[in-house]
């Protein structure tokens, strides 16, 4: 939902496109793992769990519904849970329907940090116009949720 996802769509677009005018190596280089070890199969369960009550919550556009899945700690780079209540405000008050899809491709352990890899999009409804749009997507982007009181909680990408 932040706008460095949409930046970042951005500039993935623009270098795949400038990559493929100066053309793709015959055999691209094997990807390196992801850091971590894959978390076992009652993780992935807590975590997706936690995961759809808060998309539940974000459907019904309840912004201290999703914050509450969000750690009073979170950031990553500038953005921080204040940053994220204002984004959500902005965003219910621009649309009056909204919808997320988000499906888990990965779940690492590092240390006591989940790192949940996850490809989905949002779109909205604008508000007096009608019409839906897309708001949002984004494939498999990283993000970092932690055990906090007993349930899983968005902390971010914190270097």
């Amino acid at each position: 939902m932040s706008g460095h996802r949409l930046g970042l769509g951005i500039a993935l677009a623009a270098w795949l496109t400038a990559t493929a005018a100066l053309g793709a190596p015959a055999t691209p280089p094997a990807p390196e793992p992801p850091p971590g070890t894959p978390a076992p199969p009652h993780v992935i369960h807590e975590i997706r769990r936690s995961l759809h009550d808060a998309v539940h919550r974000f459907d019904a556009m309840d912004a201290a519904g999703v914050l509450a899945h969000v750690s009073d700690r979170y950031r990553t780079g500038p953005l921080t849970k204040p940053l994220l209540a204002e984004q959500l405000r902005a965003l219910f008050t621009l649309h009056d329907q909204v919808k997320a899809h988000v499906r888990i491709d990965e779940v690492r352990l590092v240390g006591d940090h989940a790192w949940v890899y996850s490809t989905g999009g949002v779109t909205g409804r604008v508000r007096w116009i009608g019409g839906s749009v897309p708001v949002l997507s984004w494939q498999r982007e990283l993000e970092v949720a932690r055990l906090e009181d007993g349930r899983w909680r968005l902390f971010g990408y914190q270097q």
